[in-house]
């Protein structure tokens, strides 16, 4: 049986030239490809996750706890944001397909650690369907930009993580994803055992938009939102640039 990503490959070779219409129903048509499960190894579809295990990832997202209109963070007891209260973000919005914790983190394992591309179109597709349960529908003119990786990362990892979500992620929404409209500008360190303030002070003049944006509307993507520093460092870069809006899109949303 062939891989769902190489026909998805093979599609754009053989769609090229087609109308954009008929290249959409093509793509649709690989979701209904029998594949495994990406977490149970049951039966699924076109690559991704089985019906039960999707309610398993998402379904904090769907429940009742109390969010952050802005930036999605899951709220205690208060339903102050620590994050927005500390700087007001210059992205407009954060779409996240759920948060960052069992058993969702595992594709973001998959992706990131075990090298499981394939995975970045799963995550791709459920970064859609939050988007549509949202009632958020992109402006056409809108271009996908993902946030680019540092060196170091690219050398360990081979290839950049927010990027292939991106350009999975353009495929099924029919946007262009433009990677080098955003430049890192200085490697940085990880921010993984950062604090909040650390975070901002990391982030903070780290990227830099290589053209004018009079106007567009930017969906900047990645593959997991902590704090916000990044994307609101981003955000700015992008306002600067002309940006009209900057909408954040991520696979998944630290928790607490």
């Amino acid at each position: 049986m062939a891989h769902p990503r190489a026909l998805r490959e093979y599609s754009q070779v053989r769609t090229k030239g087609l109308r954009r219409p008929f290249h959409a129903y093509f793509l649709a048509g690989l979701d209904h490809v029998p594949t495994p499960c990406l977490l149970c190894q049951g039966r699924s579809h076109g690559g991704h996750l089985c019906r039960h295990c999707h309610v398993a990832v998402t379904q904090s997202m769907r429940g009742p706890r109390l969010r952050c209109t802005v930036c999605c963070l899951a709220l205690g007891g208060a339903g102050t944001c620590p994050d927005c209260a500390a700087r007001t973000p210059a992205f407009s919005g954060i779409v996240a397909a759920f948060d960052y914790a069992m058993p969702g983190d595992l594709l973001i394992h998959q992706l990131k650690v075990e090298h499981r591309y394939a995975t970045a179109g799963a995550l791709a597709r459920l970064m859609a369907d939050a988007m549509r349960c949202a009632g958020i529908a992109l402006p056409a003119h809108t271009i996908l930009v993902p946030v680019p990786a540092s060196r170091a990362s690219i050398r360990r990892r081979g290839f950049n993580p927010a990027g292939e979500i991106a350009r999975c992620l353009a495929r099924r929404l029919d946007l262009p994803c433009r990677p080098m409209l955003l430049r890192r500008m200085q490697e940085g360190g990880r921010q993984t055992h950062l604090t909040r303030r650390e975070r901002s002070r990391s982030a903070a003049g780290l990227y830099a938009c290589t053209q004018r944006l009079d106007g567009r509307c930017i969906a900047v993507v990645d593959d997991v939102l902590t704090t916000g520093s990044t994307m609101h460092s981003i955000a700015l870069e992008l306002r600067a640039a002309g940006a009209a809006s900057v909408l954040g899109l991520v696979a998944a949303r630290t928790p607490f």
